[in-house]
């Protein structure tokens, strides 16, 4: 058996030890390179985790930003302007006859003649129409002998009721058979009303046969023909033949704003024209107020007489009036298109200093038509926003459009 080599153990031996040695001269060297590197990882997520909190920050400022600017409206402005003292209250009319009046059938039936066309001057009681009525004239027929049938009877009836008086006074009837004619006499005294009553209605429906002009004036509507049926009565089913109109003298319709209607009364003189008569003014004179305003437009309405022998003003004609009224001293005038017309009431938007949009209630005075006259509720140092988008809120970031801040 051979024996270990003793050289070959002690150089094991040795080579052991020296791996102990080193291990134990290394092991606070790679704790130290271990440590070193774990604060280098721990510093790397720091920086990585404070780079993606920095971005995020300044995405969310850049997004608050984007969207600042997105939310920013940018307006045109206007100064409103002091209203001109002396001037005239100028308003919107409606012109309408001194007299006017549709003109329905009262008889039905067929058109036989007609002898007025639209534009016609008819008198009063000029005839216009003639209607064929061959059912009205049977059923006056049909009266007129019933009548004359129940006069007879009654003319039976009284020569009975003078006889037995006679005999009564002679008692040779009894008081109960006088009574009973008597009674029957009466009774035909009464079916003789009733028959006579009943002609004359129908032949008061036989005169309307005849359709005559109620005043003096032009006829301004003609919806009957010859052979056309009508029919008697009013309403949505029948039209009315004729429209008539008395137009020596017109009335013109006004609704005076409320803040003016105290300022307005009878007998005020008025200026009106119409565009298509440029050259020529017409004088009136307030004759009406309804001395009432009406909730809905908070208008009041007023009558104007003018005189129209020329016929120059035709009824439904429109035409504006100038009316003698003090303007309010706090009075502006804007453009009608910086106004908002809200469930609140009317109102402006403005550009606040603090850059903000700020809605205003304001009320108007005049309509002007591009402009209105704003009574209350703005100043003149306002900044007045022209055309505000109808979903305008309060406090809404704007920006005013350079070099675009005008005057009215």
């Amino acid at each position: 058996m051979t024996q270990p080599n003793s050289h070959t153990t002690n150089d094991e031996n040795l080579h052991a030890a020296h791996e102990r040695l080193l291990a134990s001269v290394d092991r606070p060297a790679a704790i130290k390179r271990a440590r070193t590197l774990i604060y280098v990882i721990a510093a790397l997520l720091v920086i990585g985790s404070a780079h993606s909190v920095i971005k995020h920050i300044n995405q969310n400022k850049q997004l608050e930003a984007d969207m600042a600017v997105q939310q920013t409206v940018y307006v045109h402005v206007m100064s409103p302007q002091e209203a001109k003292q002396g001037e005239p209250l100028r308003l919107p009319a409606t012109i309408r006859g001194d007299e006017e009046s549709p003109i329905y059938p009262r008889a039905s039936g067929y058109v036989l003649h007609r002898f007025a066309d639209i534009g016609s001057t008819v008198k009063r009681g000029e005839l216009l129409a003639e209607i064929d009525t061959p059912d009205v004239d049977q059923q006056l027929a049909q009266a007129v002998a019933t009548r004359n049938q129940v006069a007879a009877s009654a003319a039976l009836a009284k020569s009975s009721f003078t006889r037995w008086q006679a005999l009564r006074q002679k008692d040779a009837v009894s008081q109960q058979e006088l009574d009973e004619r008597q009674s029957a006499f009466n009774q035909s005294q009464a079916d003789l009303a009733a028959a006579d009553a009943n002609v004359k209605r129908l032949e008061e429906l036989e005169s309307f046969k005849r359709v005559v002009a109620p005043f003096d004036g032009i006829v301004t509507l003609r919806n009957a023909d010859v052979g056309a049926l009508v029919n008697s009565g009013t309403g949505s089913v029948n039209q009315p033949m004729f429209m008539l109109a008395k137009i020596d003298t017109v009335r013109a319709y006004i609704n005076v704003p409320q803040a003016y209607s105290q300022q307005i009364k009878p007998g005020d003189k008025i200026k009106l024209t119409q565009a298509e008569l440029p050259d020529e003014v017409f004088q009136g004179t307030v004759s009406k107020t309804a001395h009432a305003i009406d909730s809905v437009t908070r208008t009041m309405q007023i009558e104007v007489t003018l005189p129209n022998r020329d016929h120059k003003l035709m009824p439904g004609a429109y035409a504006e009036v100038a009316l003698a009224a003090k303007t309010s001293e706090k009075a502006l005038i804007v453009p009608a298109n910086v106004l908002l017309f809200r469930a609140e009431g009317t109102q402006v938007a403005v550009v606040g200093d603090d850059g903000l949009l700020h809605i205003k209630p304001v009320t108007v005075g005049r309509d002007m038509g591009k402009s209105v006259e704003i009574v209350s509720g703005v100043t003149a140092q306002d900044r007045v926003i022209i055309n505000p988008l109808d979903s305008a809120t309060d406090k809404q970031p704007v920006k005013i459009v350079p070099n675009t801040e005008h005057p009215a």
